[in-house]
């Protein structure tokens, strides 16, 4: 049986545990292994973003030492897997990077590359938005970005189609920036609450019931300046675990 490590972010850990529980029990339910290392720690892109290659390249060691027993690495995370599947080039030598690298995955990535389920056996009948993250979109390719002429896919609403009872309603510029950024949300404050107000009212104008995104920072963001939000992580729903969060 293969091994999966459970990667879990820092927003998850401390602010969303139930999307880390979600992850788990969907692995679960597919057949793996699912093992959680408990000395794991933040992948390092906040130093990484901040400049503080030091710091990072130290987490980025740490991190290839609690997870490079196993056979994939899996998180709910598109940035986190970003950081380690294509900046950790910079923070570890060739050979680490290619064995840590080639075996981490955003979970729904995970789902769709690897897994490929034909059916997941759960119902959520609500409408949603999906909204495209950054880092998933155009770092893991999660989904064609409309400004590159290629024929669009997308991988999150594939296995969200497995899902009885979801409708998906069009949201208008899913593919911007939501504002967030990490650290730009700081220097940037302002210009960052501005780019969340515009997809919130394009939430808003696409007439869901829910906004779905697969970054909890995204999802956390456009909650501080909407609390009456309604949002779900893609994973509580492929996991059929919503129904418990609403």
């Amino acid at each position: 049986m293969k091994r999966v490590a459970l990667f879990i972010p820092c927003f998850v850990d401390t602010i969303y545990p139930r999307v880390g529980v979600a992850t788990l029990k969907i692995l679960q339910s597919q057949g793996f292994e699912v093992v959680y290392p408990k000395n794991q720690t933040c992948c390092g892109q906040p130093f990484f973003n901040s400049g503080f290659v030091k710091e990072a390249k130290d987490l980025a060691e740490k991190f290839y030492n609690d997870f490079k027993e196993y056979d994939y690495i899996v998180a709910p995370s598109a940035s986190c897997i970003s950081m380690v599947k294509l900046h950790y080039k910079d923070l570890l030598d060739s050979d680490k990077f290619s064995e840590i690298s080639n075996k981490s995955f955003e979970i729904c990535e995970f789902l769709h590359d690897i897994v490929k389920p034909e059916s997941l056996n759960v119902s959520f009948n609500h409408t949603i938005a999906l909204h495209q993250s950054c880092h998933g979109l155009r770092e893991l390719e999660l989904a064609t970005p409309s400004e590159l002429n290629l024929p669009y896919q997308n991988k999150i609403e594939n296995l969200l189609k497995l899902i009885d009872g979801l409708e998906i309603l069009p949201l208008s510029n899913a593919q911007e920036c939501c504002g967030f950024g990490g650290t730009f949300s700081i220097n940037e404050s302002e210009v960052s609450k501005k780019m969340g107000y515009d997809k919130l009212a394009n939430f808003k104008d696409s007439g869901a019931e829910y906004l779905v995104g697969y970054d909890n920072s995204c999802l956390m963001h456009l909650a501080s300046l909407e609390p009456e939000l309604k949002s779900l992580h893609v994973i509580e729903i492929l996991a059929g675990v919503a129904n418990e969060s609403i």
